[in-house]
């Protein structure tokens, strides 16, 4: 984290978050539906012939979605940017507050406008170091005032923690016994019918493809992309240290295993990713199949 005055963060109180915003939607019946079905309320005024929309869906009704907000300030997104540089670069939301002033019915067209309400001093958490920040959402329906929505969110540098305690120990049994020998002979080994020939992973003791029982194995070369991921913050375990990729592996031969990136920062991790294999020495007992990015192993020579 690099030096950040409240100062340079207070001057940002009171000034606009978006202005003039629209509610992608109307206010109407499927989307009342839904949230009610999600919610398992069955309040009979959300339906019939003349609903009105939950009242704590007032901030559903703002939301950008998938493709985004529109009408964002460039405050807002000095402010954040400012954050980002200082290193307080992930973000959780905290609570929230509404107040209602009229009930909203389909057919009714939502406006907002916000404003960052407040920032606060720094502040340390368990997840970390970072700076509250409130923004107020005034809503209306059809031009009149319809309620206010307070989101309180922290933007903060996550508490770096060391590892205490041993890895979960694999289950090994009659069926994967063969693969955790591949792994100790720093091998991974991958399954193949006696009969159609498939690849299979993880290990099965039979072939998913064919039904037969008789298989073989092949060494992988250890060469694969990244197919998907995720990235592990919260909640912490004790013999992790978050954050941490974890990441479905799409391997050279055909199949598909999970395992961690390591030798880059979890958001350096892309999808597509060339990875190689390496097996790490998690403690003393313990050895296990992980990925490096294949750049990563030649800037470091490997």
């Amino acid at each position: 984290m690099s030096d950040l005055s409240y100062e340079a963060l207070k001057v940002f109180e009171g000034r606009a978050a978006a202005t003039s915003g629209v509610g992608k939607d109307r206010v109407n019946e499927p989307m009342i539906r839904h949230w009610c079905e999600a919610m398992g309320d069955a309040n009979s005024a959300y339906s019939g012939a003349d609903p009105i929309a939950p009242p704590t869906m007032l901030q559903a009704w703002t939301m950008g979605g998938l493709s985004g907000h529109q009408g964002r300030s460039a405050a807002h997104d000095e402010l954040f940017a400012l954050l980002d540089g200082a290193g307080y670069t992930s973000v959780v939301a905290t609570d929230c507050e509404q107040e209602y002033l009229r009930p909203l019915r389909p057919g009714d067209e939502i406006t907002f406008d916000a404003v960052i309400e407040s920032v606060s001093e720094r502040k340390t958490t368990k997840l970390g170091t970072g700076h509250f920040v409130t923004t107020r959402m005034d809503v209306r329906a059809g031009g009149e005032p319809a309620g206010t929505h307070r989101f309180r969110i922290l933007k903060y540098a996550p508490a770096r923690r060391k590892p205490q305690g041993r890895r979960p120990r694999p289950v090994i049994n009659r069926d994967n016994a063969g693969f955790w020998e591949g792994v100790a002979r720093h091998q991974l080994l991958i399954q193949r019918c006696g009969d159609c020939r498939a690849l299979r992973f993880p290990w099965l003791p039979g072939c998913n493809a064919c039904g037969s029982l008789e298989w073989d194995t092949v060494e992988a070369s250890g060469q694969g992309t990244v197919y998907s991921y995720v990235v592990m913050h919260h909640p912490p375990f004790p013999a992790f240290d978050p954050p941490y990729a974890v990441a479905l592996i799409d391997l050279a031969e055909g199949v598909r295993m999970v395992s961690n990136v390591v030798g880059v920062p979890s958001d350096k991790v892309r999808i597509g990713q060339p990875v190689r294999l390496e097996f790490q020495r998690v403690d003393e007992e313990l050895e296990l199949p992980v990925f490096r990015p294949a750049e990563a192993m030649e800037e470091g020579g490997v």
